[in-house]
């Protein structure tokens, strides 16, 4: 695999991209040796966060964890990404398509896996079209981490969401 390492607010020591390639190295056998890798490291307010990007076609692979140690963030982001692998195995390789991005060791390992996706509820609502600072509000109203709208400026189905550091981000779509 290859790695970009970043830091925020952090000097990547080579202490910390031997650790952080020992152990996302571990998730070499789910991948081809081509596949690239993004880390980014921060301390933000005295948390050790690490973020772990893997593009693999079709689909992102994501995870972070933060903690006091940075070391203790790298070990649980691990497993995180481990146990995502194994979980959705199934989903993620598409034998025509993004299966040419996983190793074949890891499409051909068996994974006991009863983590079912179960959609128990469904919704339905009017859609009336607005602005994305009039859908960051009917969020609020409402109490919700996201809203989904259609934007009265480009005519699509969009989605804001509430970030963690009390600011929006919204998603288009993109069609390719």
């Amino acid at each position: 695999m290859r790695y970009t390492i970043t830091g925020r607010n952090i000097d990547v020591t080579p202490g910390l991209r031997a650790a952080v390639e020992e152990k996302i190295g571990k998730l070499d056998r789910y991948f081809n040796p081509d596949t690239e890798v993004i880390v980014t490291l921060s301390v933000q307010k005295g948390k050790q966060k690490i973020e772990v990007t893997i593009p693999v076609k079709g689909t992102m692979i994501r995870a972070e964890e933060s903690s006091s140690d940075m070391y203790v963030s790298i070990d649980l982001v691990e497993e995180i990404i481990e146990r995502q692998m194994k979980k959705y195995k199934n989903k993620l390789i598409d034998k025509k398509q993004s299966a040419m991005a996983f190793s074949d060791l890891f499409i051909n390992e068996e994974f006991d896996t009863d983590d079912e996706i179960n959609i128990v509820k469904t919704k339905r609502f009017a859609v009336k079209p607005m602005d994305p600072e009039e859908a960051c509000v009917q969020m609020e109203l409402l109490g919700h981490s996201f809203y989904v709208f259609l934007n009265a400026e480009t005519e699509q189905v969009n989605v804001v969401y509430k970030r963690k550091n009390n600011t929006y981000g919204l998603i288009e779509p993109e069609f390719e």
